[in-house]
């Protein structure tokens, strides 16, 4: 009957087993032309879906995304190996929808330990998956439509969506660059906000500032003095601080991290951010938590609850195992903590003399695993695109990543739209990758230094 009926085989039984009587294909075709919701306009680029693509595509030298290729210490993988082999099925099953209880009860010891106070594990730590749940959570619980939020440039790119997406309005300041001069590099730490201008960016309608420090991608460490500036402008207009510290233990040259919730009046307004993934190299295991008083958790909670709602149990698990290991070692020289630092300056050290050596201007890092590179005298032989309105590092990069087989990140894409110019001579390498894939680095850029013409 259907193959009489004219009807190609799927559409005739589409009809048949439709008891509505109409078309379905015909709906889903209609279906089709249905606009995206409001909230998700200029979200759907990605800086990471379009370059990770495209390292892969050319079997690049990857320093472009932001993870180790190299493995987590023995301890935290004989944990996650000891979790999923024992006996207890229930490590297999849901737990505790905020947080496992083993992993929220050692990280308020952790944490308080750290910060000065005592901390409820209950009530003051919820577990995510990874920090980008942390911050979508934020965002969502606690930015309304209306409010501004302060975001300081380079930020991490999700800030700028997650604020708009919650209906809040960015709000944008540049650290300003300061000359090093006598022939030194600068460092991320001349890299400084503008007092003045910073004041002028609170107002009524200021509902929260993001504080990313270490900062990805420059790397700067926000000194003492910076955040107590940040802290006072807080409290003097009671806005929450959004500190986003997933880099806290990745601190080089005697730089100290200072945790902006242990300032005086900062406790109550800081929701603090962390990662298990950064802490532990291990950031396909997507662990984060957030730390912060109740009456502001509650709310996270609430967004937690009735979006992902739960983190993986043996993640969670091993993941908790892992810190009472560090907690017991705490600041002595066999902790985690003070050796991948260690290991990673010297990495730093190595691309930092590797790139200057053709040409290139390091902004050498005070933390993270990331270094950003000024190009405005190296000289490459792009394609000249009258009409693209791409930027000059957006440009570049895909340029190297074609013809030279190293993979970097385009700095502009870590700013507004008005500065995105004025940074478009900026890239960005991460150096936390094996020294067989630094030694690659090297000789790609040994090789091209050799075949550069004269500048």
């Amino acid at each position: 009957m259907l193959r009489r009926s004219g009807l190609p085989l799927t559409q005739g039984l589409l009809r048949r087993s439709n008891p509505l009587g109409f078309c379905l294909c015909c709906s889903k075709a209609k279906m089709s032309t249905v606009s995206k919701a409001r909230r998700l306009e200029g979200a759907d680029k990605n800086i990471w879906v379009e370059f990770v693509k495209l390292a892969a595509t050319y079997k690049t030298v990857n320093l472009g995304q932001g993870f180790p290729n190299f493995p987590p210490p023995d301890f935290v993988r004989e944990a996650f190996v000891d979790v999923v082999s024992e006996k207890d099925t229930l490590i297999h099953q849901y737990t505790r929808a905020f947080g496992q209880p083993n992993l929220v009860t050692i990280l308020a010891k952790f944490f308080g330990k750290l910060l000065g106070r005592e901390l409820d594990p209950l009530d003051n730590v919820l577990v995510t998956v990874g920090a980008y749940e942390a911050l979508f959570c934020c965002f969502q619980a606690l930015v309304d439509d209306g409010d501004e939020v302060i975001i300081i440039e380079p930020y991490f790119d999700c800030y700028e969506p997650m604020t708009k997406m919650a209906g809040g309005t960015p709000v944008f300041i540049p650290l300003q660059p300061k000359a090093a001069g006598d022939g030194k590099l600068m460092s991320s730490g001349d890299w400084r906000l503008d007092p003045k201008e910073l004041a002028t960016k609170f107002t009524k309608r200021t509902k929260a500032i993001v504080l990313n420090s270490p900062n990805n991608p420059l790397g700067k460490v926000f000194s003492r003095q910076e955040l107590e500036l940040i802290a006072e402008l807080c409290v003097k207009h009671n806005v929450l601080c959004f500190s986003d510290e997933v880099y806290e233990w990745l601190v080089y040259d005697g730089n100290k991290h200072v945790r902006i919730a242990s300032l005086p009046g900062m406790w109550e307004r800081t929701l603090t951010i962390g990662s298990a993934g950064k802490t532990f190299s291990a950031t396909g295991w997507k662990v984060g938590w957030t730390l912060r008083p109740d009456e502001l958790l509650k709310h996270l909670r609430t967004v937690h609850q009735n979006s992902v709602y739960h983190c993986a149990t043996a993640a969670q698990e091993a993941v908790a195992r892992a810190f009472q290991t560090e907690f017991e070692r705490l600041e002595k020289p066999e902790s985690y903590f003070v050796q991948l630092p260690k290991e990673l300056q010297q990495k730093r050290d190595r691309l930092v003399n590797c790139l200057s050596a053709v040409g290139m201007k390091p902004v050498v890092p005070e933390g993270t695993y990331f270094l950003i590179v000024d190009l405005t005298e190296f000289k490459a032989p792009l394609p000249d695109f009258q009409d693209s309105e791409e930027p000059y590092d957006f440009r570049f990069v895909k340029w190297m990543i074609k013809n030279k087989g190293l993979a970097a990140i385009p700095v502009s894409a870590f700013y507004s739209p008005p500065q995105k110019k004025n940074f478009d001579r900026f890239i960005r390498f991460c150096f936390a990758k094996e020294n067989t894939t630094l030694d690659a680095a090297a000789a790609i850029l040994q090789q091209w230094s050799q075949t550069k013409p004269s500048q």
